[in-house]
């Protein structure tokens, strides 16, 4: 499981995951900036943190690196969200306590994510009357 991102990395990331590029040190600094008051070497010592974590891989370029992203944003989203399921002692109540907090949009998505889960993995179809678990006849 993936800790969650600090807030500057959560910032950095964001830059990768949207871009969806390999990006350098100054482009992410010089987007930051528009936001903030960043040093170079802060900025370079987070991606640096990152590639460390396994969040990015980097390939020289010159004098510098160009940064990638290992995963999606969705997918550290999705890997949060498991984490925090997993924690619960009574994984139903939490889920039933997220989808309460959801909004309409957001059940949208989950109906349409739920779709398409059962047209990738369908649900095994139940044995049939008079056959054992393993879907033999009993005789």
């Amino acid at each position: 499981m993936p800790r969650p991102l600090g807030e500057l990395e959560d910032a950095v990331m964001t830059r990768v995951w949207q871009w969806n590029r390999p990006v350098t040190v100054r482009e992410v600094l010089e987007d930051l900036q528009k936001e903030r008051s960043i040093a170079y070497t802060t900025v370079m010592t987070v991606m640096d943190n990152l590639h460390q974590k396994g969040w990015v891989r980097r390939e020289v370029e010159g004098r510098a690196y160009r940064y990638t992203a290992v995963s999606t944003r969705a997918a550290y989203a999705a890997a949060l969200m498991n984490e925090a399921w997993a924690r619960s002692d009574n994984p139903a109540a939490a889920l039933v306590a997220f989808f309460g907090m959801m909004s309409q949009d957001q059940r949208e998505a989950l109906d349409d994510a739920i779709r398409i889960v059962q047209r990738v993995t369908p649900l095994a179809a139940p044995p049939a009357e008079g056959a054992d678990e393993s879907g033999a006849q009993e005789r």
